[in-house]
């Protein structure tokens, strides 16, 4: 049907947009994630209705035997996915259920997904900070070391018969560890009575939300090898970030984010307006400075986890902290491009059952893991902002 081939190819699109990184900061997600569930929806509808018009004819025709509404429901247990790969929630279920190990491709750890209708979610919990930063599959693969420019050196003149004046050109290494991140839930034996599809989408979405809202707190605060942890971009251990660019700032006023845009790069130009990670309570304070007369300083414009400050791009995470109630260092939050911060996957997420480990209280156990990493990736690749005494911009 032409109506099934045009939602394929705007499913298409949007995932394409999704991949784009110099086009998603400007997308409205929570737009698109609407316009991807309707699409589904009615998707899910056509291809019903001409999987019955096709069997009806097939019946008419004497080609097959008439079926019980059993064995027809037991053929409908997949859906589509954005990238237009199938997903068997049935054969998922049915494997999590018998005890199976369940391999989740990584994009499922990543892109945006949906929830299934007959269960109802909370509040978002989950930053999609995780999205955005450049991710680089290398499934099966180990941990790595990326280079990138730290300076170019500056010429001189030179008299003529005497040796060319020499430069330093300097590169860093910043090392992306393979880390484990794990998740484990219980849940009891009542749930075993869902429809082998919806329980296997229950768990395996469980453990992907879980995974993802760990990941996407340490983008931010992870502590590095040392603790094999992802490399934080608040982390000391993040060493393409010279510490002495880190600003300060005691309150948020009407001048702190133009302070924050011309402090970030180098002497030779003004950085294009990149993206502000910060808290929630932090984006308040933010709205709450007047001018005088009344007036709000700062344009803000919510869409969920993201936004703009006055055209700036903002996304929320909860890893950042407070100014409220942060201590004098404490970092608050970070500015740059957030393709500066590279994670690394490097496994599937792997879902495994279990009803042994708490047999007498008729509890089911499920643990998923994954194995990643990430590190900031180019050369004060951040502003990170944290807690002073005084506002101070520093010298770049």
């Amino acid at each position: 049907m032409d109506r099934i081939k045009e939602i394929l190819q705007r499913k298409a699109e949007i995932n394409e947009l999704l991949q784009d990184e110099k086009r998603s900061e400007d997308l409205n997600f929570k737009d698109l994630e609407k316009e991807v569930r309707e699409l589904n929806e009615e998707l899910e509808e056509l291809q019903t209705r001409e999987r019955l018009l096709k069997e009806t004819e097939q019946l008419n025709n004497g080609e097959v035997e008439a079926r019980t509404i059993e064995t027809f429901n037991a053929g409908e247990g997949t859906e589509k996915r954005d990238n237009a790969e199938e997903i068997d929630w049935e054969q998922r279920g049915t494997d999590i259920f018998e005890k199976r190990a369940v391999t989740v491709d990584s994009g499922d750890l990543i892109l945006p997904k949906h929830d299934s209708a007959n269960i109802k979610g909370t509040f978002n919990q989950v930053s999609t900070l995780i999205d955005r930063v450049n991710v680089v599959p290398l499934q099966g693969g180990e941990s790595y070391e990326t280079p990138y420019d730290i300076q170019h050196g500056e010429g001189n003149y030179t008299k003529e018969g005497e040796p060319y004046f020499d430069i330093d050109i300097e590169f860093g290494y910043a090392r992306i560890n393979k880390t484990k991140v794990t998740a484990y839930n219980e849940i009891t034996e009542e749930v075993l009575k869902l429809p082998r599809a919806n329980y296997g989408q229950r768990v395996v979405e469980s453990v992907r939300q879980s995974l993802r809202k760990k990941i996407t707190k340490e983008i931010l605060n992870g502590r590095g090898p040392a603790q094999d942890e992802f490399v934080g971009i608040f982390s000391d251990e993040a060493k393409a970030i010279n510490p002495d660019t880190d600003m300060e700032v005691s309150e948020i006023n009407e001048d702190t984010l133009e302070n924050i845009i011309y402090a970030f790069g180098g002497d030779e130009d003004v950085e294009d307006e990149f993206t502000l990670i910060l808290s929630k309570d932090d984006l308040r304070q933010f709205s709450k400075v007047r001018y005088p007369d009344g007036r709000k300083v700062y344009d803000i414009k919510h869409n969920g986890n993201t936004g703009s400050i006055d055209g700036v791009s903002y996304v929320i995470n909860s890893g950042a902290g407070s100014l409220a109630t942060a201590t004098e260092g404490d970092y608050l939050m970070a500015y740059g491009p957030l393709s500066n911060y590279e994670m690394a996957v490097f496994s599937p997420t792997d879902v495994k059952r279990s009803d042994d480990v708490k047999f007498k209280e008729g509890m089911v156990a499920h643990r998923g893991s994954v194995f990643s990493g990430g590190n900031v990736a180019a050369f004060n690749g951040f502003l990170r902002v944290k807690k002073g005494t005084e506002e101070e911009v520093p010298e770049v």
